[in-house]
């Protein structure tokens, strides 16, 4: 993996476990020679990644929305940041020049993302890794929902593999390097579905 997408969100909560996994996360990311590509804003936990990524000595592309830089929360040290003009594109941009996708704490923002970049990998948009970082448990609801998701039905079991969540980063890392794509939705027959 030369480029991971880094899910996350702009707010800074209280609890300060949040913004050290961002950091955390940057730093490895970097020091494994894994260059960062996210949503481009100084903020919160985006921002914490961006920063430790670049003090690490990391690339960091930084893909933003003109409205956001209109509303200066564009982070000015990237490696390269790029101004889009819709979430849209943002997404395709994450999507084409990464190699897979780590999900960080974040909100309804990360959320889309997250779920966009399994959604693409069902169908066979991308057959690239979608890892979630479980900090503090934060996740344990949204895994549990995966889980139940699958267990009715409404994930195929070939699909069941796709998200892969960890509470430490390196092993999350780690999986995601081995991660063997799967079958997808336009691989598939009417049959098979």
């Amino acid at each position: 993996m030369k480029r991971l997408a880094v899910y996350c969100g702009s707010a800074t909560p209280a609890d300060p476990v949040y913004i050290e996994a961002a950091r955390a996360v940057g730093h490895a990311l970097a020091t494994r020679g894994i260059g960062v590509v996210y949503g481009g804003g100084r903020l919160g936990l985006m921002g914490a990644v961006a920063d430790a990524a670049l003090a690490a000595g990391g690339e960091v592309i930084g893909i933003i929305p003109q409205a956001l830089v209109d509303a200066e929360v564009a982070h000015r040290g990237c490696t390269e940041l790029r101004v889009v003009s819709g979430m849209h594109e943002r997404k395709a941009l994450f999507t084409d020049l990464s190699d897979g996708f780590v999900t960080l704490p974040g909100g309804v923002g990360t959320m889309d993302e997250l779920w966009e970049a399994i959604s693409w990998a069902q169908l066979g948009y991308h057959e690239k890794p979608v890892g979630v970082l479980n900090v503090g448990g934060f996740y344990d609801g949204l895994i549990a929902f995966n889980a139940h998701m699958i267990e009715v039905g409404f994930i195929r079991p070939q699909h069941a593999g796709i998200m892969i969540a960890d509470r430490d980063l390196d092993a999350l890392l780690d999986r995601m390097a081995a991660y063997e794509p799967h079958d997808t939705i336009f691989k598939m027959t009417a049959a098979q579905l």
